[in-house]
């Protein structure tokens, strides 16, 4: 019979309130939940516990993969690395996000992106990863190469979630030139008139590829079953497309128009933790607590920067009069988890898997002091 683990003397973070307590976990599953403190068991020493972080969109793999300009690391080591700071901050499932399609601000080469997705599923069978991960597909659809990248995928169970991007000037991410001046032109040194040649390019390649690649993509997700999420919607007609193909993530919406009409239709509104922690976007958009205070914020992303998943919540919990903590922590947990399908974690409940996190809190910075991934402590 397998031991069981108690943790006592917790704050735990259910779905409704913050419950002083008690929580049992047998076979990696959670067993029982009851108030107040137990003499045998681990004391957490009146410390946060919360369901395992669920992330959706991390780019944070493709910094220890290309560390530098045209340097790749091998691809178990960076796999390692980035799991290890993953697990770190308090996230036992990830969904690694994996770009197709190339353009001209660089992306990776065909095969470089089948290579990671079985070199993070090799390490998952091999037991060398502390979080269960998964694979986002972030498509750009304005690249003309994004379906012979994606053909690579056609079998990969492992594939949960796809973004249908668009970065090309003048719509969704950058509405005004000036924004895509500011990141393009100076980022790459351009002239102006290479620059206008370059925006001249993109455009074109939106207008030929676009549509004719979200509809593809779309249909390949429906009969699979694969999450969609959209990208940077800006407009009202942004959403109605969206809504025609079924999207259940609404991706860093840019206007608070787009973010209210992805969350009436039922979408998961989804915004960066770093915005959060921030106070602003890091490319001039809107600010996530923005959204928060109009209750249009459902899901939150560690983006770029992981620790910022844990230290987002208690943000929110803090700054915005309306939102508690477990409403905070949802963002990052069983929020994520229904718009995705996954429906055995995600809260603390009997039944449900025991991915869990122990949160100590001395100031407005959290520390992770403790992780558990199906009941057996990972970091």
């Amino acid at each position: 019979m397998t031991p069981q683990t108690v943790l006592t003397n917790a704050n735990l973070v259910l779905e409704d309130q913050v419950l002083h307590g008690t929580i049992v976990i047998e076979d990696g599953v959670i067993t029982d939940i009851d108030a107040g403190a137990v003499a045998h068991g681990e004391d957490m020493d009146g410390d946060y516990v919360v369901p395992g972080l669920i992330e959706l969109h991390t780019d944070h793999l493709e910094q220890h993969f290309a560390p530098r300009p045209g340097v790749r690391w091998p691809l178990t080591a960076a796999i390692q690395a980035h799991d290890s700071q993953i697990a770190a901050s308090g996230i036992t499932t990830v969904f690694d996000c994996l770009r197709l399609g190339s353009d001209e601000d660089g992306g990776f080469e065909k095969g470089e992106m089948r290579a990671m997705s079985g070199a993070i599923q090799e390490a998952q069978r091999e037991g060398r990863l502390r979080a269960e991960h998964r694979i986002h597909l972030r498509c750009e659809v304005s690249a003309a190469d994004v379906m012979d990248h994606f053909s690579e995928f056609e079998d990969d169970e492992a594939v949960g979630l796809i973004s249908l991007m668009d970065h090309a000037p003048g719509q969704r991410q950058f509405q005004t030139l000036d924004q895509y001046e500011l990141y393009y032109k100076t980022k790459r040194g351009l002239s102006d008139e290479e620059f206008r040649a370059f925006v001249e390019r993109r455009q074109m390649q939106s207008a030929i590829y676009s549509d004719k690649h979200r509809h593809a993509l779309a249909a390949i997700c429906a009969a699979r079953g694969i999450a969609i999420a959209s990208h940077d919607d800006a407009t009202l007609d942004h959403v109605e497309e969206a809504k025609q193909f079924n999207v259940t993530v609404a991706e860093f919406p840019t206007s608070m128009t787009a973010a209210k009409a992805s969350h009436d239709a039922g979408m998961g509104v989804l915004m960066g933790a770093p915005n959060v922690v921030r106070g602003k976007s890091h490319s001039g958009n809107i600010a996530a607590r923005e959204l928060a205070r109009e209750g249009v914020l459902d899901v939150l992303s560690s983006d770029y920067v992981p620790f910022s998943l844990v230290y987002a919540p208690f943000v929110l919990a803090e700054e915005i009069d309306h939102i508690d903590l477990p409403d905070a922590i949802a963002m990052v947990t069983a929020n994520p988890a229904r718009q995705v399908g996954l429906d055995d974690r995600g809260r603390l409940a009997p039944g449900l898997r025991a991915d869990l996190v122990r949160v100590g809190r001395q100031d407005t910075i959290p520390v992770v002091r403790q992780v558990w991934r199906e009941g057996r402590r990972v970091a």
